[in-house]
């Protein structure tokens, strides 16, 4: 048998070459085509920025849910201005300044005024990086557009213009045909979203909890979505405690670890300028367990109350004995 001699100076200039990427295809006809695994490394798609870390990227689908009255506009205003003003809110942060274009379905003009005055922060958005509609800029011969059909879509068109981020508040104003519990009138909105997608535009749905404490409707949209938070009340909330919630990630599918962290938001100050703070859920348990074994609430007392497992309890009264936040010899 013949020996084979390589040459290793070729090997490697052979598999360079294989390994190397490709120039993109030029534009076609718009006849579907699937690329060969080299073109495919070669092709310029649009890069995924971060829009508002570490949650939100460029072409992101998301949704927020929440029962009524927990805060979700109040909540969907303050990531607004923070992405057009490449501010921070919760702990989360926007690099740079990103145009938002928010869709107001439901408040009166006067009332949509009044809470961007509420939440506008310090540093105010550039002229053209926070546009809002409220259904009283409407013409009195016209209703609010339907999004699930694509007359509806073509007739807010015009204002996305070069958003970046498009927020709908909410979604069931915005998308009124068909019905929620059925996942074909979800398919027309579906389109709409992967559309603006393929263009680079980042989505948030404002959308309302049901009976379940779940987004309403139908879980299909779960699907499609890139990331997905539930706002909710504590489990020991009282309504003295005023407006506190806790945003929690129920679906995000490029976070790890304490990126996926859940937060508690209070919403204080006035009706003239709103003021948030916010902690981890940890921190806050861990408040809630030191509160209650200080008024001689034993560990499983305090996991009722709170609603959460033993170990949970276990686990924080071992750091606040250990932190000197509770005697030593505290009820079992």
């Amino acid at each position: 048998m013949t020996a084979v001699t390589v040459d290793p100076v070729r090997a490697s200039i052979d598999a360079a070459s294989l390994l190397a990427p490709i120039a993109a295809p030029e534009p076609h006809d718009g006849q579907l085509r699937a690329l060969d695994v080299r073109e495919l490394a070669g092709y310029e798609f649009k890069r995924r920025d971060q829009i508002f870390s570490p949650w939100l990227c460029t072409q992101d689908l998301c949704m927020v849910f929440a029962p009524r009255g927990v805060g979700k506009t109040h909540f969907a205003l303050s990531v607004a201005y923070a992405v057009s003003t490449g501010g921070t809110f919760a702990g989360w942060s926007a690099p740079v300044p990103r145009k938002v274009l928010y869709l107001d379905g439901e408040l009166p003009g006067a009332v949509m005024q009044g809470r961007l005055l509420m939440h506008c922060p310090a540093k105010e958005p550039e002229q053209g990086y926070l546009r809002v509609f409220t259904p009283d800029l409407l013409p009195d011969c016209r209703g609010l557009p339907d999004l699930s059909t694509v007359e509806g879509q073509a007739t807010i068109e015009p204002m996305i213009e070069d958003a970046d981020v498009v927020i709908v508040d909410n979604l069931s104003a915005w998308a009124r045909s068909g019905r929620e519990n059925e996942a074909e009138s979800w398919q027309p909105i579906a389109d709409w979203l992967l559309l603006l997608r393929r263009r680079g535009v980042a989505v948030i749905l404002i959308h309302h909890a049901g009976k379940s404490g779940q987004q309403r409707g139908t879980s299909k949209r779960e699907d499609l979505l890139d990331v997905i938070i539930g706002l909710s009340r504590p489990a020991d909330y009282s309504p003295d405690q005023g407006a506190v919630f806790v945003a929690e990630f129920d679906k995000a599918r490029n976070l790890a670890g304490t990126e996926a962290e859940s937060l508690e938001l209070r919403l204080g100050g006035t009706d003239e300028q709103a003021e948030w703070t916010w902690r981890t859920m940890d921190a806050s348990t861990y408040a809630r367990v030191v509160a209650l074994a200080k008024e001689g609430l034993g560990n499983g007392e305090i996991a009722a109350e709170l609603k959460v497992n033993k170990s949970t309890v276990s686990r924080h009264m071992r750091k606040a004995r250990e932190a000197g936040d509770v005697p030593p010899g505290g009820r079992p």
